[in-house]
């Protein structure tokens, strides 16, 4: 498949889906009205927040120029370069593999290997996932999963500062 056409999975997944409840609504129809309410719920609770996370990507992407950013993280940058690498590294999408040329060539043009560590490390928190880690969780221990990677994150990111490779 070439990178210009676009996969099809997920309509296919969705017709897929579509039709099993179709079927399923044959034999049981309360259980799939009750799975449909269900989804119903976690829709409404999970759409303020993503309209939300939304609004500020929008936001972010329409404030912050390429210049801008590379005043932040460059080798006298000093604690704002921390900073930036958790709030990008927070804000990233997409596939990692996609990341990995933009990142060495940014280290080529003096940007820390702590700076990417802490950049890579931040990934791992998924602002759209996060309504749903509340809904599942709660809220206190959202927050404190996500500090504690924060926290780690800077560590790891201040330890690769010290290796000279």
């Amino acid at each position: 498949m070439k990178t210009s056409e676009k996969s099809l999975a997920g309509w296919y997944f969705l017709g897929g889906m579509i039709v099993i409840y179709f079927v399923l609504a044959f034999f049981k129809l309360e259980a799939v009205i009750d799975a449909l309410f269900f989804v119903g719920r976690i829709f409404k609770t999970v759409l303020p927040v993503l309209l939300l996370i939304f609004a500020l990507l929008i936001f972010f992407n329409a404030s912050v120029s390429h210049e801008q950013i590379s005043n932040f993280i460059g080798k006298s940058s000093g604690g704002k370069k921390w900073v930036v690498a958790v709030m990008a590294g927070i804000l990233s999408a997409g596939p990692i593999y996609l990341w990995y040329p933009l990142l060495r060539d940014l280290h080529k043009k003096g940007v820390s290997h702590g700076f990417i560590v802490t950049f890579l490390y931040n990934r791992a928190i998924k602002l759209p996932l996060l309504p749903l880690l509340i809904f599942y969780f709660d809220w206190k221990y959202a927050l404190t999963l996500l500090l504690v990677m924060v926290v780690f994150s800077l560590v790891q990111g201040v330890i690769f500062e010290r290796i000279k490779f």
